[in-house]
């Protein structure tokens, strides 16, 4: 044994005392503003259909579609991989689990759309519609033909569309509580937000609702879609999309980047209108600074390039598509709009591939980091977090499985839950 160090102060503990209670007012901000990542699933991708094209099997019809596009243009693993550029060894696995995620489970995120995509329409005929979409989303939800996550997005809360807009919503939801109530997976989209006050109107909106059928206060959450160049900067200078997260009072669950609005917003030529145009890529940066550590996700936006046609086409397609996706996840996007179901087979082959060829290491990292015994990497807790964090969401897509992690990692999923949200306190997401 060594020599015992005497420990000494100098400060009275009413010093701690007082800095304390002059940072509680900080404290309690922090909390309240900055709670860190719901636990939740983020699915990693929207699909919207046009309200009026919307049925019962559009799910299974966008599997189906896209199933046939890889039998068509790349019917085995290693024409696929070729296509697309994936290594030989991830060439076999990253197929199969495309597949078989075509059949099990095609869209895990769907918008019935009644907003660009629908279109202005007589009253009567979107009244129905919204009815319509209400019935059928609660009777997927009943018989287990549902997207884990299912919605709408209303029209905006500009003066031209606003009434049309929140009696849209309200027939929708309405519809909803009618058929037995509100899904755990229902996800609304408010477009073209542009003032932090069109979201409080929303915020209103849904509180309305709310007390008119007694339903607990916040239960109604949304995403926002950032399209124009105003909900970046405001005109007195600061970032208009930070002040919309506060506007949503908690309600905010995302931030969708919308790549044609925003990018004819600033001017952007539409042979060039793309996610990775430097203007996409400044409005997306200020969107995830101003939503990190807020709980809201940003998902990406979309291509317009539609897979269809001969099958260099589709080929080039596709690999723009895929190009597009990697590139995105790379940046922390981990969700992304899909417009047609020929984008389906490259948006799983990029999330797949991406989880899977960091699976070893990123797994590697965290037992590492668990065991505490070090190596070429000096992980900190935070590093830790993102690394659950990684494996857990190639875990919610299917990219990964629960018991390949477990055997690479010694961790349960509980245990990676821990890691990577407090939120999650041990439980398995849950919908956004």
């Amino acid at each position: 044994m060594g020599q015992q160090e005497k420990v000494s102060t100098s400060l009275a503990g009413a010093v701690s005392e007082e800095i304390s209670a002059s940072l509680a007012a900080i404290d309690a901000e922090l909390a309240h503003r900055y709670p860190g990542d719901p636990g939740t699933r983020q699915p990693v991708h929207t699909v919207y259909v046009p309200g009026d094209t919307f049925t019962s099997g559009t799910i299974r019809s966008w599997g189906d579609q896209a199933l046939k596009a890889l039998d068509e243009h790349a019917p085995d693993a290693a024409s696929f991989a070729a296509v697309l550029g994936i290594p030989d060894e991830l060439a076999a696995p990253v197929h199969d689990r495309v597949r078989a995620k075509l059949e099990r489970e095609p869209v895990e995120d769907l918008r019935i759309d009644f907003e660009d995509g629908y279109g202005p329409r007589p009253d009567a005929e979107e009244d129905l519609a919204a009815a319509r979409a209400a019935r059928l989303v609660s009777e997927a939800y009943g018989n287990g033909t549902a997207a884990p996550y299912m919605g709408i997005r209303m029209k905006c809360m500009e003066a031209a569309v606003r009434d049309r807009g929140i009696r849209t919503t309200d027939i929708f939801l309405t519809g909803l509580m009618q058929a037995g109530g509100l899904p755990d997976g229902l996800v609304l989209t408010l477009p073209k937000a542009t003032y932090p006050e069109q979201v409080t109107a929303f915020v209103r909106l849904l509180e309305a609702f709310e007390q008119a059928h007694g339903l607990p206060s916040g239960r109604l959450g949304f995403e926002i879609q950032i399209e124009t160049s105003q909900s970046i900067l405001a005109a007195d200078g600061t970032a208009a999309v930070a002040r919309m997260i506060d506007a949503a009072q908690g309600r905010a669950t995302g931030l969708h980047y919308g790549t044609f609005d925003y990018s004819a917003c600033v001017g952007v030529s539409p042979a060039y209108q793309a996610g990775d145009h430097p203007a996409a890529d400044h409005a997306k940066a200020v969107m995830q600074v101003a939503a990190a550590g807020t709980g809201v996700r940003v998902s990406d936006g979309s291509t317009n390039v539609l897979p269809v046609g001969p099958t260099h086409q589709v080929h080039e397609a596709w690999r723009l598509h895929y190009g597009l996706t990697r590139r995105a996840l790379a940046r922390a996007y981990y969700q992304g709009w899909d417009m047609h179901p020929g984008h389906l087979p490259t948006r799983y082959a990029a999330v797949y591939t991406f989880y899977r060829e960091g699976l070893e290491q990123a797994a590697a990292r965290l037992a590492a980091y668990v065991a505490k015994a070090g190596g070429d990497v000096m992980d900190e807790p935070a590093t830790a977090k993102a690394l659950s964090g990684y494996l857990l969401r190639g875990i919610d897509c299917g990219a990964l499985d629960t018991a390949e992690v477990a055997g690479l990692t010694g961790l349960t999923r509980a245990d990676l839950d821990a890691f990577a949200s407090p939120r999650r306190g041990g439980l398995t997401a849950g919908p956004v």
